[in-house]
């Protein structure tokens, strides 16, 4: 499991670790600090197409040779990126970075899900779970802080170059200690190879995320026609995936499936809240406090720690209807907090908000991996988990959104409240007690 947890760690760290880059960044290659807002979108919209394309490729070819491939492309991005003069290599740099580790987590879930049917269990592996679910989710605030000091240390080019010695720890373990994959069954011809990966599908569901995100970023001057081009490439995917045998977004898993749907909804509504707090306090903390990315960072490392926590029992006991309540409340308290902060609010008060919005974050993305193991079959849960991550994505990318909007023109505490206000809803919590598949049973 170590190259495993190793390999979901560079995907979580990256989430967040080009942010105390951006500045010096602009600096080096001589672009506007705003241009270089497209080094966090790359990665975004990498990592959301990727992750169940990786799920995909994991199901037809084998975890482990798709886990391999994944590290050695982090490796290409690690270089590319510490060696580039200019922000288009960046961007290349990014992307691979984003599609290399998105290999990692549904190959990993696979490799989980055939390692305990073979050792005959039938409750899912809690403990392991739970270590995937701290090195691939709890970890990203570590991003923010990691970042600064290397940047601080020895420059920009380290938030690329960091990526190297990690990546090379996974690939050699992951070689020696993950057994090898059964030989791929099946022709090989190129148009055969087409339709096992279903690349219509893949191109169709690409060009509808591109086309999502690229209109949440416009925010606040949106742009309508993005917007249309988006459903429509959505519609004609759905449209498509009904009627081909092998689908890469398979329209039906999710009809047939609704406990699965609402899962993938949870995991997004919480996304959501927890990365608007992560990002939007600190923006906040920078420009109302004159804290600096470092500094702000560290402060939302007990956030992480805490997270981190909790995930671990979760996980061990299989828990899913406790702790997504617990997650949905405690996002609503922390919100409410929100609401109280202000310039002058005492350090220690801003740390029991995050503290708080900690007990989400590991509640919830336990909770729900938990229940993604149960609800996805042993034939679709590579390409299911991968979804599971895009959700998380979509969640994270309209918090981005959502935060230019309120931001657009100055970051105060009005605009923080806001924020919170808009958190605040009972969306969440809404979907957890209206789930009687949740609701009906304490544990998976």
């Amino acid at each position: 499991m170590t190259p495993l947890f190793t390999g979901s760690a560079i995907n979580a760290i990256n989430t967040s670790l080009i942010a105390t880059a951006l500045v010096p960044i602009a600096a080096a290659v001589h672009v506007s600090v705003g241009r270089t807002a497209v080094l966090v979108s790359a990665l975004y919209l990498a990592c959301a197409i990727a992750q169940p394309m990786g799920g995909k490729l994991a199901e037809e070819f084998g975890p482990r040779r798709v886990f391999l491939a994944g590290i050695l492309i982090v490796l290409a991005g690690g270089t590319v990126g510490g060696l580039g003069q200019d922000l288009t290599a960046l961007v290349v740099a990014r992307v691979l970075i984003g599609v290399g580790s998105s290999a990692v987590y549904p190959s990993a879930m696979l490799l989980i899900r055939r390692r305990a049917e073979a050792t005959g269990l039938d409750a899912p592996p809690g403990g392991v779970l739970g270590g995937l679910m701290i090195a691939g989710a709890a970890t990203s605030a570590l991003g923010l802080p990691m970042g600064g000091m290397l940047v601080d240390a020895w420059g920009w080019r380290t938030t690329f170059f960091i990526n190297l010695p990690f990546a090379l720890l996974a690939l050699a373990m992951a070689y020696f200690w993950i057994p090898s994959d059964p030989p791929v069954v099946g022709s090989r011809t190129l148009r055969e190879l087409a339709a096992r990966l279903d690349v219509a599908g893949i191109v169709g569901f690409a060009g509808a995320i591109a086309a999502l995100l690229v209109f949440l970023r416009g925010l606040p001057h949106p742009d309508w026609l993005v917007l249309v081009l988006a459903a429509a490439i959505g519609a004609g995917l759905v449209w498509w995936e009904l009627r081909t045998s092998r689908p890469f977004f398979d329209v039906r898993l999710l009809g047939k499936n609704p406990a699965l749907t609402r899962t993938y909804l949870r995991f997004a509504v919480a996304s959501l809240c927890v990365y608007t707090v992560l990002y939007g306090l600190t923006q906040w903390l920078q420009a109302g406090r004159n804290m600096s990315s470092e500094a702000a960072g560290l402060l939302l490392l007990p956030m992480s720690a805490l997270s981190a926590v909790l995930a671990r029992p979760i996980s061990q006991r299989n828990l899913v209807r406790m702790p997504l309540i617990v997650a949905a409340v405690s996002c609503l308290a922390a919100s409410a907090g929100v609401l109280a902060l202000t310039a002058s609010t005492p350090t220690v008060w801003i740390v029991v908000i995050t503290l708080v919005f900690g007990i989400t974050l590991g509640a919830t993305i336990s909770a729900n991996q938990t229940a993604l193991y149960t609800q996805a079959g042993s034939g679709e849960i590579g390409t299911a988990a991968g979804l599971f991550r895009t959700f998380g994505f979509l969640g994270s990318i309209a918090s981005s959104a959502l935060i230019s909007v309120v931001f657009h023109t100055q970051v105060s505490d009005n605009r923080l409240h806001l924020i919170a206000l808009i958190i605040v809803s009972v969306l969440g919590l809404i979907l957890v007690i209206t789930d009687r598949t949740v609701m009906t049973r304490a544990r998976a």
